[in-house]
């Protein structure tokens, strides 16, 4: 058994996580010290949402921007924060919708993600991510649309 899965992983072959998603987690581990700081008084999630989104590449910081704009006046309540490097907002600690730009997996595009505590639930089935590409005034209005209804 000379092509164990642990010999594979040590060859770079079918390794477990992509280097997008070794960097998400080291990130995650730099939020939940940054959490702790906050909850310390002493760190500031608004602060680390903008410099996230003021470091994304054209055209994401545009609908980064746009989104963060729609989620402050909408739903005012929830906490900004990182999630994973990714811009996100939270009710009681947990992440309820967040922005995933373009570049953070090399998507094809960006993505408006709802998780759990989102207030979406449709029935037997609901989408819980939508495909950004433009922030016209008709997707600025579903945006806004659902993030009141996931804010609750």
């Amino acid at each position: 058994m000379s092509d164990t899965k642990t010999g594979r992983a040590a060859r770079g072959e079918g390794a477990a996580f992509s280097a997008e998603e070794r960097a998400a987690m080291k990130e995650r581990a730099r939020e939940v010290q940054a959490e702790r700081r906050r909850a310390k008084g002493k760190a500031d999630g608004e602060a680390d949402v903008l410099a996230k989104i003021a470091g994304m590449a054209e055209p994401d910081r545009v609908l980064a921007e746009g989104i963060h704009a729609i989620v402050r006046e909408a739903a005012p309540d929830l906490q900004p924060r990182t999630w994973y490097g990714m811009p996100a907002y939270a009710r009681d600690g947990k992440v309820v919708l967040f922005f995933q730009d373009a570049g953070k997996f090399s998507s094809r595009y960006a993505t408006l993600g709802f998780n759990d505590p989102a207030r979406l639930d449709d029935g037997d089935m609901w989408p819980t991510a939508y495909a950004v590409t433009a922030l016209t005034d008709e997707v600025a209005a579903r945006i806004r649309e659902l993030v009141v209804r996931a804010a609750g």
